[in-house]
């Protein structure tokens, strides 16, 4: 049964309710610090994170007078706290309360992300153990190449995988950062013992140097890392959509029972989730390039940024989280034709195995020229009913030098086997 993909994890996290949340556990972490060094009264600390709260409506009346969102907010939050309330965002500039607010939701969307890329880990892994001795044809240029198996296949992008979480984990750990360094990053107004104080708190590194932002540097390369999770995936999803190929037939994404695949053909059953994630994939590279374009502010900072932000990291995260959801589906319902795998084998009547003929004349004291000759001329002058097995056992010349037990081993496939399990070893651990 297919597992219905549910918003509201990765949508909480960048709804407008949590987003306010955020901003204002950051104003209540710096309200703390600021009481235990001294700066506010203690007494302001406590009604701030006692009674510091908001009312997203009431945030929407001021800003329209505004026009600044975060004042609205702070005005909103100040409100409910009351007479003491004039030391909520005390000797903060709105960067660093919206930079610092930022980090606490990519943390959260890393790890909401991360628990359904292990999902789809898991899965590659079953599908790559349940396949490792199943043959079938490797292709370059869309040609048979050689021999290998299915399961050595998608142990290839099981290591892509787990390459492209350490990328994710790494870039999201970069950019969680704490930035309370003021409206050019000089501490003017605070000292950065606040600063270190809440990031003791939320558990990120304070920025080395800040302008009045988080240099943007740290959010694309957040962006880079979910493009190549993008780009693995659809790679994986090209690789499933020519298996599905009428001509091919190895390999089908599950088909649900009333699903249909074409309103006019009947018979239709499309690789649909595939194509999906292919184009889920050209979004998050989308989103790259505007997290690229954001790096370059005017001076210590602009706003161009800011509109981009708010359209690339809720899509972007909730982009990366269904892709990954979809195509965890797609690998734990796939069909594998194992008869089909072994009938299209047989298409090339053997020639799939020729590199290895071609090493065994070497052996037997041919030059690599002569050898590879011998071998594309009967390669390509097979006659009907006829194998390359069969042509060169016939041939007199190559007779004398390939004993029949060399070319059943080779035309058997085992030596491939072989050679590939421990391989996938790596990847299988």
């Amino acid at each position: 049964m297919i597992e219905r993909y549910t918003l509201p994890e990765m949508g909480k996290i960048w709804s407008s309710q949590s987003r306010f949340q955020c901003l204002l556990d950051v104003e209540i972490a710096v309200a703390k610090a600021q009481a235990k060094l001294k700066i506010i009264p203690p007494k302001a600390a406590k009604a701030i994170s006692e009674r510091g709260g908001f009312d997203i409506e009431r945030i929407k009346e001021i800003e329209k007078e505004t026009k600044h969102d975060v004042i609205a907010f702070v005005s909103n939050v100040a409100e409910k706290v009351g007479e003491l309330g004039r030391f909520v965002h005390y000797g903060l500039t709105s960067s660093d309360v919206l930079d610092t607010a930022m980090s606490l939701q990519i943390s959260r969307s890393y790890e909401c992300l991360d628990l359904k890329l292990q999902g789809l880990e898991k899965a590659l892994k079953d599908l790559a153990l349940r396949h490792k001795n199943t043959i079938t044809a490797g292709r370059t240029h869309g040609m048979h190449a050689e021999p290998t198996t299915f399961g050595f296949k998608i142990s290839g992008f099981l290591m892509e995988l787990k390459r492209n979480r350490q990328r994710v984990k790494t870039a999201c750990e970069e950019a969680c950062r704490v930035k309370l360094s003021g409206a050019v990053g000089t501490y003017s107004a605070l000292g950065p013992e606040v600063e270190r104080e809440v990031a003791k708190k939320l558990g990120f590194p304070v920025e080395d140097i800040a302008t009045q932002v988080i240099p943007r540097d740290r959010h694309a390369q957040v962006f880079s890392s979910l493009a190549l999770l993008g780009s693995g995936f659809e790679r994986l999803a090209v690789e499933i959509r020519h298996l599905q190929r009428s001509e091919v037939a190895e390999a089908e994404e599950p088909f649900e029972k009333g699903q249909k695949g074409s309103s006019a053909m009947p018979h239709k059953r499309n690789p649909i989730a595939s194509e999906n994630i292919t184009g889920l994939a050209r979004l998050l590279r989308g989103y790259m390039v505007a997290a690229f374009e954001n790096v370059a502010l005017w001076h210590e900072r602009d706003i161009s940024h800011s509109s981009v932000e708010r359209v690339i990291f809720p899509d972007g995260f909730i982009v990366a989280d269904y892709a990954t959801h979809r195509l965890t589906q797609v690998i734990k319902g796939l069909q594998v034709d194992k008869n089909k795998m072994k009938k299209n084998l047989g298409i090339t009547r053997g020639q799939i195995m020729s590199s290895h003929i071609l090493l065994e004349l070497v052996k037997a004291g041919f030059s690599r020229e002569e050898a590879y000759a011998l071998i594309q001329k009967q390669a390509h002058s097979l006659k009907d009913g006829q194998t390359l097995e069969s042509s060169i056992a016939a041939d007199p010349e190559l007779k004398k030098v390939l004993k029949k037990s060399s070319l059943k081993n080779i035309f058997s496939g085992e030596s491939y086997r072989k050679s590939i399990e421990p391989i996938m070893k790596r990847a299988i651990k």
